[in-house]
């Protein structure tokens, strides 16, 4: 198992802001900041946008983890969509855990337009803690 870990790679799904996070991961990519190829980037209006629904969808779909990434709080674009994401987060990590879900599995973070580094370091963090909580087993539907 341990050979077969090393050769893996986590399949994280990440749902960021349109007007930081995702401007983050962009000027990250055009600074040609190394982070791994794990990550498949959902653009979202706002991170209060983003419902428990499309959390556990994701993980039902097979992603190992899940990042949600936004504003900085008082940044928000749409004043307090972040807040309003930070409380419903909160209260899904708590679901989860009761479910099964390893913590390390949702992850969430604010990053600023201005922050391709911190992007890049914050995709490692979680890649690297996704990849040593091994595949994701609850949850996924099996075909």
């Amino acid at each position: 198992m341990d050979g077969m870990r090393q050769k893996w790679e986590p399949k994280i799904i990440a749902f960021l802001c349109t007007w930081c996070s995702y401007a983050g991961a962009d000027l990250a990519g055009v600074s040609r900041l190394q982070y791994p190829p794990s990550l498949r980037i959902v653009k979202v209006p706002c991170t209060g946008r983003i419902s428990a629904n499309m959390i556990l969808d994701a993980l039902r779909s097979g992603a190992d983890g899940v990042l949600v990434s936004g504003c900085h709080p008082g940044d928000c674009h749409y004043i307090s969509g972040n807040l309003l994401a930070r409380r419903r987060f909160a209260l899904l990590g708590k679901l989860l855990d009761f479910i099964g879900i390893e913590p390390g599995r949702l992850n969430f973070t604010w990053i600023s337009a201005s922050e391709g580094e911190q992007f890049a370091e914050v995709v490692q963090q979680v890649t690297k803690r996704v990849r040593a909580l091994g595949p994701a087993t609850r949850l996924v539907k099996r075909l």
